[in-house]
């Protein structure tokens, strides 16, 4: 059913989905929703990767699940994330250890997370999902939205190796063609980019 609806919604946006999409994204990964500039991207994302079949799930507070609108979130793909101590006067866990361990639980798992953390222009991304995916030993998905070409779907798998400059320098080569809906609000991670020119 969420294969249809996504298919459905796609093409009465007008948006084209590239099926061909690496298997590894149908088990256990990370994928990256980038660029995020509009508050379009998240519900484009979510049914161009239904339309593909892509079980996708995304974190949300463990607040959040409950009544009243814990059914809404579940239904949307909405996974609870537990950071509660494990013993009374502990440290909570983190988020990242949090999102990882999740991993363990589920025999497949496709968890997106927004890389850049806000809709607002991010010279620096959030390397969160670089560690959870290090961390759970899963690949990282690269999902796009190209606004100009009007298409989406999973560039290209990442393989964490631990050196996250190499590998995130991959990840930018990658999104540097990528168009988003306001150009103005994305900029790669400078940390990582090579040079000026793979900005937007």
């Amino acid at each position: 059913m969420k294969k249809f609806t996504g298919r459905f919604i796609v093409k009465i946006l007008g948006w084209t989905i590239n099926k061909d999409i690496p298997k590894e994204v149908f088990d256990k990964c990370v994928i990256i929703a980038a660029p995020h500039t509009s508050n379009w991207d998240f519900p484009l994302a979510i049914y161009s990767l239904a339309a593909l079949g892509v079980n996708l799930r995304y974190t949300i507070k463990k607040q959040w699940m409950k009544p009243p609108y814990g059914w809404f979130f579940r239904i949307m793909g909405g996974l609870e994330v537990d950071r509660s101590p494990k013993n009374k006067g502990e440290k909570p866990v983190s988020l990242v250890d949090a999102i990882a361990s999740l991993f363990d639980n589920h025999d497949k798992l496709a968890v997106m997370v927004q890389a850049e953390g806000t809709r607002s222009l991010q010279s620096k991304w959030k390397t969160g999902f670089y560690y959870i995916a290090l961390q759970a030993k899963v690949p990282i998905a690269l999902g796009y939205l190209d606004y100009k070409k009007k298409i989406g779907g999973i560039g290209k798998m990442i393989y964490p190796t631990g050196d996250i400059h190499k590998d995130m320098m991959e990840i930018m080569e990658f999104y540097k063609d990528i168009h988003p809906k306001f150009p103005e609000k994305f900029s790669l991670d400078e940390r990582f980019s090579t040079n000026q020119n793979l900005q937007h």
